[in-house]
């Protein structure tokens, strides 16, 4: 089952999908698995205290992306300007992970901060969007 389905199903959508909207609730959930998974694995790092800020910046990043892919899969009604300013920080959060993993050689890292800036550049399509 694919979330741009689900969402085209929708009977306020009547199958006329937002096709970048439906790519940023679909990356900002992966996003938001991605980051706790990395955040976890810098604790298991050997030296989790240096990596501190990756952690929370990381953690704070899954969460908003969670909320993002909540918030913007709902298609009942209209809220745009509270979809808007969703998708903005998470592209803001998503930007400030990345920057922060980009600094770390390792693997987790390395694929964190790419998948942050996909959801990143996926969230300031779907506001181009709405």
């Amino acid at each position: 089952m694919s979330i741009e389905k689900m969402i085209s199903e929708h009977p306020d959508v009547a199958g006329h999908l937002n096709e970048p909207l439906a790519k940023a609730v679909r990356h900002a959930m992966y996003c938001a698995a991605i980051c706790n998974s990395c955040a976890d694995a810098c604790l298991a790092e050997d030296d989790p205290a240096g990596r501190r800020d990756c952690i929370r910046k990381c953690l704070d990043c899954a969460d908003i992306c969670a909320a993002t892919a909540r918030v913007a899969a709902r298609r009942t009604g209209g809220n745009e300007q509270i979809l808007r300013a969703t998708l903005e920080l998470c592209a803001k959060a998503c930007e400030d992970c990345r920057d922060m993993c980009s600094k770390h050689d390792s693997d987790h890292c390395k694929r964190c901060a790419e998948m942050c800036r996909e959801c990143a550049e996926d969230c300031r399509k779907a506001m181009e969007n709405l």
